[in-house]
C-alpha cells in the first residue's frame, strides 16, 4: 500500500484533498497531516512515506524547503496558489504540482502520473532532482510576485534598544528553533522573521540559500571545504563557524 503525507496550514483545504484522494485513490493510506513545514519535515524523515503533498506557503518551512531536506525516496507533489509564473517554473523543472483551488480532473491526472512514477525506476539522480527544486525556488524569488523593494536594514531589539543593521553587514542568517540568528562580524542577534520571509525580501544575487535554515551573504563568503564524507561547507570571512551546504544547493558552488 502506498503511504502519503499531506502538509497544508489550512485545515479545510487539507481535508478537501483527503476527501478527493479517498475517492480517486482509495488504496492510498494517509499517514499524517501536517499544519506547518517543520512538522512535515520531521514526519517525512520519521515515517518515510512514498508520497508527500506539500503546500508551498506554510509556517516554519515552505514546501520547497521541506522537499529540499528530504533524504529518502519520498516523491513530492507541490500544492500552490501561485499563478502562471509559478506554473511555468514548475513545468520548466518537470516537477509535479497542483494549483489551488484543486480540480478533480487535474488531481486524477496527477495521481496517474505519480502511480506510474512509483513503479518505475527513478528517471533522474537525487542531485538532479535537488537542482530542479533549487531552480524553482530561485525562479519564484525573481518573479513579479515578489517585485517589492529589497530589504536594506534588519531591525533587532536588545533590551530597550533597537538596532538597525545594514544587510551588507550580515554574514549569514540561520534559523535556530523559534528564532532566526542574524550574525554580523561583531555580534549575534535574534529576530522572529523566518528564513522563508527573509529570502523573499533579500536580493537573491547577494544572499544565497545554502540550507533550508541558512542564508549566506556572498560578500562575506571566503570559500568552501569538503570533509572526508564529501559534505560541502561554506567558510565565512572573519568567522570560525563553517556552514553546511545541503545537497539541494551544492550545485551553486560548482566551478564552471
Amino acid at each position: 500500500m502506498t503511504r502519503a503525507l499531506i502538509a497544508d496550514d489550512e485545515p479545510h483545504l487539507a481535508q478537501y484533498l483527503i476527501t478527493q484522494l479517498n475517492q480517486l485513490w482509495p488504496e492510498l493510506e494517509i499517514v499524517h497531516v501536517s499544519r506547518n513545514g517543520i512538522d512535515a519535515a520531521a514526519k517525512i524523515a520519521e515515517l518515510q512515506p512514498e508520497l508527500a503533498f506539500l503546500d508551498i506557503q506554510m509556517p516554519g518551512l515552505s514546501g520547497l524547503e521541506v522537499a529540499q531536506g528530504i533524504e529518502g525516496l519520498t516523491r513530492v507533489v507541490f500544492v500552490t496558489a501561485y499563478d502562471a509564473y509559478a506554473v511555468e517554473a514548475f513545468e520548466h523543472a518537470a516537477l509535479d504540482y497542483l494549483l489551488k483551488p484543486l480540480k478533480t480532473e487535474r488531481l486524477a491526472r496527477t495521481i496517474e502520473r505519480v502511480k506510474a512514477a512509483l513503479i518505475a525506476p527513478p528517471s533522474a539522480e537525487p542531485d538532479v532532482q535537488n537542482e530542479r527544486l533549487s531552480e524553482v525556488l530561485q525562479r519564484l524569488l525573481r518573479t513579479p510576485l515578489h517585485d517589492t523593494p529589497r530589504l536594506r536594514f534588519v531591525r533587532v531589539t536588545q533590551g530597550d534598544l533597537m538596532h538597525q543593521i545594514p544587510v551588507d553587514d550580515v554574514l549569514f542568517f540561520h534559523a535556530d528553533d523559534k528564532y532566526t540568528v542574524v550574525q554580523t562580524a561583531t555580534a549575534e542577534h535574534l529576530i522572529r522573521t523566518p528564513i522563508t520571509e527573509l529570502a523573499l525580501q533579500l536580493d537573491p544575487d547577494q544572499f544565497w540559500q545554502v540550507h533550508r535554515s541558512t542564508l549566506v551573504n556572498l560578500l562575506h563568503v571566503a570559500g568552501t571545504r569538503r570533509d572526508d564524507a564529501s559534505r560541502l561547507f561554506v567558510r565565512i570571512k572573519g568567522h570560525a563557524r563553517e556552514l553546511p551546504v545541503s545537497r539541494a544547493y551544492v550545485h551553486l558552488f560548482k566551478v564552471t
